[in-house]
């Protein structure tokens, strides 16, 4: 493991080696990836949307058994037992609790008052700065070029915007892979960078190979953004599946959305009342209509048919713009070794062109 370092506040604040996250990929991002990450030296982030309550206590003690470095959760906001997730990440001693969507005021007051560092992800420069007002201690931001959930505005333009308008650290994400882009992202004034794709894509992710094979073959050109598969701009690759939702009406994906709801709730355990509370949570903090809602209930599902059970010709397959840049699958180790390494010389080369 190298001894060159990138000191940044991102690392002060959490206690990690490296400005590098892996971030909370559902159905990826599980003990393996997340306790290779952190022994590693960066802040790996166990996804736990997809988890029970029980499966993600279970999780954390895996990980903690992995390793003695500093890791996170990632936890959905308008889950109905998000505070009963905040007491269990408290109860556990977990570093940080990053978070997909805002949490309100009082749930980071509670985290912080434990000790907890909380890092909600944010695609704007005005839920930035909301979250910083309510004691957010940094932000990850995500520009148009991320997979999965994503926004419009490039990486480039929104970076500087928030480092403008925030004094907490912020994390670049959405378009980044190699020492290059984090050198790009000190540059401009983050404090580090978060990547999903390129986490995905090594030796200690857990998807199956086959899949990965998938996108080891994608060309940058090759992601779509849709809205047709769960009623929110999702960046996958393009697959039968994406052309087949983008051609399809709404009315006729909404059956197959209420059979993926029924799946989802059979796996998690989860009871009908609260998937439906789930679903009016989300309605309501992302202003969708009650049949986007239900489009929702088809990620997760199709996700794991992809990512977990090896169908990638049946399900979906979030992914970076980046994947296209992506012809190798190392470990977390030497990947984080290869960008620390890269970056520093990037930047040594950029120094050397002042006088």
């Amino acid at each position: 493991m190298i001894e060159q370092r990138l000191r940044t506040p991102l690392c002060e604040l959490t206690g990690v080696r490296h400005p590098i996250v892996q971030t909370g990929m559902g159905w990826v991002a599980g003990p393996s990836l997340v306790s290779a990450t952190a022994n590693a030296g960066g802040l790996g982030v166990l996804a736990s949307a997809t988890m029970t309550l029980p499966q993600l206590t279970d999780a954390v003690r895996e990980v903690k058994e992995r390793t003695g470095e500093p890791f996170g959760v990632n936890l959905r906001a308008d889950a109905g037992d998000a505070e009963e997730r905040c007491d269990l990440l408290i109860r556990e001693g977990v570093k940080v609790a990053s978070f997909a969507l805002a949490p309100s005021q009082r749930l980071i007051g509670k985290l912080k008052d434990a000790g907890v560092v909380v890092i909600p992800s944010i695609g704007a420069r005005r839920h930035a700065e909301k979250v910083a007002g309510w004691g957010a201690d940094a932000v990850l931001v995500q520009g148009g070029e991320g997979g999965g959930h994503t926004g419009s505005v490039a990486t480039t333009l929104l970076i500087p915007q928030v480092v403008d308008a925030v004094d907490i650290p912020v994390i670049a994400a959405g378009g980044f892979f190699d020492g290059r882009g984090l050198a790009a992202a000190l540059c401009y004034g983050a404090a580090g960078v978060a990547m999903g794709t390129r986490f995905l894509l090594t030796t200690d992710s857990r998807v199956p190979d086959e899949v990965k094979r998938s996108y080891l073959d994608a060309q940058v050109g090759d992601t779509v953004v849709t809205s047709k598969v769960d009623g929110l701009p999702h960046r996958m690759l393009r697959t039968d599946l994406t052309h087949s939702a983008e051609s399809q009406a709404l009315l006729r994906r909404l059956p197959q959305a209420l059979r993926q709801a029924v799946a989802f709730k059979a796996l998690t355990g989860m009871s009908w009342r609260r998937l439906i509370s789930d679903g009016l949570a989300m309605r309501k903090a992302q202003k969708l209509p009650l049949n986007r809602v239900l489009l929702a209930a088809n990620t997760p599902m199709l996700i794991k048919s992809a990512l977990v059970d090896g169908h990638p010709e049946a399900g979906v397959l979030p992914a970076g713009q980046v994947v296209g840049m992506i012809d190798e699958l190392p470990s977390c180790e030497k990947l984080i070794d290869s960008l620390v390494t890269e970056a520093a010389e990037a930047l040594r080369r950029a120094g050397s062109l002042s006088s």
